[in-house]
């Protein structure tokens, strides 16, 4: 099997959410014979039927004319402060120092961060080819934040992001002016069908999604999502499961959380 990628003991498709298929059971049975413990398989990607998992995307940019006043003026503000623009893997490499100020205030500590896991993430990000782009506060020219962004040339998707914790309150809006920036470059100037920040978290550790549909009109594309375990972890969630409202661990109780997405029609 081509097209997977082992996320964290996770198999995930490494390609455009629209372009992946529904696996055959000796498809995935074949992806977990190489290891992991499970496969996430998502499919009918922007479906009509309303389900439990979906992409939150954008595929239309019409500038500051689709904005609220109130994002306009934050949108504007940003700009003020701050330069976008694209980065180089190696300006991206120093940037670690950014990342961990920013993981330290995440409201969910699901995983550990350090410059290990960094830079196994850097090389997931060079050999997929990803653009890099970085905050520069225009009076100092120092760089204060950055975003990945998996470019697979008709769509893409956000990836990683942080900026300084100094600049996030005290009225900077940084990522007002980061998300515009955005879908300005990918679905204006380079005519993308649509940019995208990811599926339905799993963690529920992050309101980036809602962020972005109330200021920025993207949507959720509702897909299906089947996950399918190795024989050890499949017992083990359909034991857990009907308990899974009093779980607290984190990595347990999001897997969890993902095996009611996909029961759920």
């Amino acid at each position: 099997m081509s097209g997977y990628f082992l996320y964290r003991k996770a198999w995930r498709f490494d390609g455009p959410p629209h372009e992946e298929p529904k696996l055959h059971e000796n498809e995935w049975k074949a992806l977990l014979k190489k290891g992991g413990l499970l496969v996430r398989n998502t499919y009918n990607f922007d479906c009509e039927e309303k389900t439990q998992f979906w992409y939150v995307i954008k595929d239309q940019f019409e500038g500051f004319e689709e904005l609220s006043p109130r994002v306009r003026n934050k949108v504007r503000h940003a700009l003020s402060y701050f330069d976008y623009q694209p980065i180089s893997f190696y300006t991206l490499s120093n940037a670690y120092p950014i990342l961990k100020e920013t993981f330290e205030h995440y409201p969910v500590q699901d995983r550990k961060m350090d410059l290990s896991v960094f830079d196994q993430y850097l090389n997931h990000c060079k050999e997929r080819n990803f653009d890099y782009w970085g905050i520069f506060e225009k009076t100092s020219r120092q760089l204060v934040g950055f975003c990945t962004v998996n470019n697979w040339k008709t769509c893409c998707e956000y990836g990683l992001s942080a900026i300084r914790t100094q600049y996030k309150s005290n009225g900077y809006y940084p990522y007002y002016g980061l998300y515009y920036v955005l879908n300005q470059y990918y679905l204006k100037e380079q005519g993308f069908d649509y940019v995208s920040d990811g599926s339905r978290s799993i963690t529920e550790h992050s309101n980036i999604h809602d962020f972005l549909i109330q200021n920025f009109n993207f949507r959720e594309a509702y897909c299906r999502l089947k996950v399918h375990y190795n024989g050890w972890m499949k017992i083990a969630v359909m034991m857990l499961y009907p308990f899974r409202k009093n779980i607290t661990i984190p990595k347990v109780k999001a897997i969890l959380n993902m095996e009611t997405m996909a029961q759920k029609k």
